[in-house]
C-alpha cells in the first residue's frame, strides 16, 4: 500500500548529493516497515493508517517539491547538509527533530480536519510511534556500519536516552496537536509559526551544542565514513 511512498522516499535520498540524503534513507526504511505491518493485519483499519503514512511522508516531501511551504525548521536542516563537521547522527537528529516537533503535530490536525474527532486518530499515532521504537534498534545498527562509535555509544546507553528522548517528542507531539485543533485558524496559524520557531531553535543546539560537547564531537567524527552517498546507500540497506 505504501510501495509509491517508499520508492519517492528512497529517489529523494539517492538523489542527494550530501547529508540531505540521510534522513530520507532512514525514512524509508521505516516506511517500508509500516507498509510490511499493514500487509500484517496489525491495523484494524488498514486504508487509514495507510493514509496516516502517506500524509506524515508529504509533510517531509512537499516542502522539497513546492507542494507545501518550506519551514524554517526543515530550511535549517537543508541548509547545513554540506557540511562535513556534523556527525551522521546529527544530520539524522535535524531530520527527526523536524519531522516529529514540527510535522507530526500537525499531520493529526490535518487529518482531524476531514471530519474526524482527533482522539480517532491516536491509535494510529501510537502504532506509527510504536514501530519507530520497534525500528530503533535497526536504525542504530544501520548507523553504526557507516559511524563505529554509535555502536559503542548504544552500548554504553545511548540507545536508552534515544528511546526516552523520542518518547517524550512524541508525547509533546501529541500535547501540540491537541492545543492546535482547539484553536481558531488564525490563533493556529500564530501557534504553528511560534512552533517553527522553536523547533528551528532545537535544530541550532544540535548544530551547534555547547563548548564542551562540541569539542568532544570532533573525535568520532573521524571515525565516520566520509562519502556522503555511501553513507545514504548504506542508510537505504537493500533498498539502495
Amino acid at each position: 500500500m505504501l510501495e509509491p511512498t517508499i520508492d519517492l522516499l528512497r529517489a529523494e535520498a539517492l538523489a542527494a548529493g550530501d547529508a540531505a540524503g540521510y534522513f530520507p534513507a532512514m525514512y524509508a526504511r521505516v516506511t517500508e516497515r509500516v507498509d510490511r505491518a499493514i500487509g500484517d493485519g496489525r491495523f484494524g483499519d488498514r486504508e487509514r493508517m495507510a493514509e496516516f503514512a502517506r500524509t506524515f511522508a508529504d509533510w517531509y516531501v512537499g516542502p522539497r517539491h513546492g507542494s507545501r511551504p518550506m519551514p524554517s525548521c526543515w530550511q535549517a536542516t537543508f541548509d547545513v547538509a554540506d557540511d562535513r563537521r556534523l556527525l551522521i547522527v546529527q544530520h539524522l537528529l535535524l531530520g527527526i527533530n523536524a519531522h516529529v516537533n514540527h510535522d507530526l503535530p500537525q499531520v493529526v490536525v490535518e487529518l482531524a480536519g476531514a471530519g474526524r474527532p482527533l482522539d480517532s486518530l491516536r491509535p494510529d499515532f501510537d502504532a506509527i510511534n510504536d514501530i519507530l521504537g520497534e525500528t530503533q534498534a535497526e536504525i542504530l545498527r544501520d548507523v553504526g556500519r557507516v559511524s563505529g562509535w554509535t555502536q559503542w555509544a548504544a552500548g554504553a546507553g545511548g540507545g536508552r536516552v534515544f528511546a526516552f528522548s523520542l518518547d517524550r517528542a512524541r508525547d509533546q507531539a501529541w500535547a501540540t496537536a491537541e492545543r492546535l485543533h482547539r484553536v481558531d485558524e488564525p490563533t493556529r496559524a500564530v501557534e504553528v509559526a511560534e512552533l517553527d520557531h522553536v523547533v528551528t531553535a532545537l535544530a541550532y543546539m544540535v548544530t551547534r551544542p555547547s563548548a564542551p560537547v562540541r569539542w568532544l564531537l570532533r573525535v568520532p567524527r573521524w571515525l565516520e565514513l566520509d562519502d556522503p552517498g555511501e553513507v545514504t546507500r548504506r542508510l537505504l540497506g537493500h533498498l539502495a
